[in-house]
């Protein structure tokens, strides 16, 4: 499947809403099937991903000069909404590589959070890659692992995990 087959499929980000997973006494998880070789695909993607400098700050010494006395000045924080998707996703892989073991498939719970993770990965990716001026040219392979992951988690129906009882 091509890259604008697969991010044709997503739901547009200005009328997509999560659902509400809020479970009483426990936290919702969704049990998917991941691979070890899945896995590899999603962390090679990631750092492809992890390399792109969306902002130019980075790469624009001006501009990264002019951010840091504007944030210097006026006190202004330092935030990348970029970094805070990149430690989502780093967090998000290390849960499903700690879920899998030393096995080559197995089952992985995956949270509401992972959940908005893959979404969101999915969809800079197609902003990536759709933007003119970052080039990012990602294996057609990995993001068609990542959809499948995506669709695997809104696929399946969550589940209490460590419930509490109603006496606790």
């Amino acid at each position: 499947m091509s890259l604008e087959q697969v991010f044709a499929q997503l739901p547009a980000p200005g009328s997509h809403t999560f659902p509400d997973y809020s479970l009483p006494r426990g936290d919702p998880v969704s049990p998917i099937a991941v691979t070890r070789d899945e896995l590899s695909q999603l962390l090679e993607l990631y750092e492809t991903f992890r390399a792109v400098d969306p902002t130019g700050w980075d790469s624009n010494s001006v501009l990264g000069a002019a951010t840091t006395y504007m944030q210097r000045t006026f006190g202004l924080p330092q935030y990348r909404p970029d970094e805070q998707l990149h430690d989502d996703i780093a967090a998000m892989l290390n849960d499903f590589s700690d879920g899998l073991g030393d096995r080559s498939i197995g089952v992985v719970d995956a949270t509401p959070d992972h959940h908005r993770t893959l979404y969101f990965f999915l969809v800079s990716c197609r902003g990536y890659h759709a933007a003119p001026h970052i080039r990012f040219d990602p294996d057609e392979a990995a993001v068609e692992a990542l959809y499948d992951v995506y669709q695997r988690v809104i696929e399946q129906d969550f589940y209490v995990k460590h419930p509490s009882s109603a006496f606790g």
